[in-house]
C-alpha cells in the first residue's frame, strides 16, 4: 500500500491556529511546563503535524491529553518509550513518526547503531533479552494485539503492572498516529532530516 503523494488534509498555518488549537498544544507540554516544544528556525517543531491536527481541535486536545501522558508521565524510560516507537514507526513505514523519533531517541540515549538495528527487529544480534522483548512486544500488538505469554513474562521479570500498561498504550498510541500521519499524507517538515 503506498502512501499518499501529499497532504489530503492541509496544515492550518500558525497564523490561523485558534485558542482553542494552542490550548491543545499546551496539553501536550510535561507537567511542569518548564519545556517548550522543541523548535525550529522561525516556530515550532512538527509544523505538518500541528497544523493538520489544528484543523480538528477537539480531537487534538483530546489525543494531546493523552500522548501527553505517553510523553511526559509514564513509567517508562524515555530510552524504553522511545524504542518502542521507533519500532512501531518501522513496522507501519511511518516516515514521519520514524524521522521525529529519532532526534528524540538520540536524546534519550539510543545511539545510532541501536537506532539503526531496531529496523532489524528483537532477533538482531546486540539487544539485550529485556530490549528484543520490547521490540518483540510492537511486533505482536501490531500483527495480533496482543503480547504473547512468553514475551510477557520476559517483561513482566523487569517491569511491573503499571509499566507494562504503558508499554501497550505506548504502542496503541504510536500506531494509531502512524495510520495517521500516513492517511493525512503528513509530509515531513522541511527541518526534519531524512534517513
Amino acid at each position: 500500500m503506498t502512501a499518499p503523494t501529499g497532504p489530503r488534509i492541509a496544515p492550518l498555518p500558525p497564523d490561523q491556529w485558534s485558542e482553542e488549537v494552542r490550548h491543545s498544544i499546551a496539553a501536550l507540554r510535561p507537567p511542569d511546563a518548564k519545556h517548550e516544544l522543541r523548535r525550529s528556525k522561525g516556530g515550532p517543531k512538527g509544523l505538518n503535524v500541528l497544523g493538520t491536527l489544528a484543523v480538528h481541535p477537539p480531537l487534538m486536545h483530546a489525543f494531546h491529553q493523552f500522548n501527553g501522558h505517553i510523553l511526559y508521565s509514564t513509567t517508562l524510560t524515555a530510552r524504553q518509550r522511545e524504542l518502542l516507537i521507533l519500532r512501531v514507526a518501522s513496522q507501519r513505514d511511518a516516515e514521519y513518526e520514524w524521522e521525529q523519533h529519532v532526534i528524540l531517541a538520540a536524546d534519550a540515549g539510543l545511539g545510532e547503531d541501536e537506532i539503526a538495528r531496531i529496523r532489524q527487529g528483537p532477533d538482531a544480534p546486540g539487544w539485550s533479552t529485556h530490549d528484543a522483548a520490547m521490540l518483540r512486544a510492537v511486533d505482536e500488538l501490531i500483527v495480533d494485539a496482543i503480547v504473547t505469554d512468553h514475551t510477557w513474562s520476559v517483561l513482566a521479570e523487569s517491569m511491573d503492572d503499571q509499566q507494562l500498561m504503558d508499554l501497550v498504550f505506548t504502542v496503541g498510541a504510536y500506531d494509531l498516529l502512524a495510520m495517521a500521519f500516513r492517511s493525512f499524507g503528513i509530509e515531513l517538515d522541511a527541518d526534519l532530516p531524512r534517513s
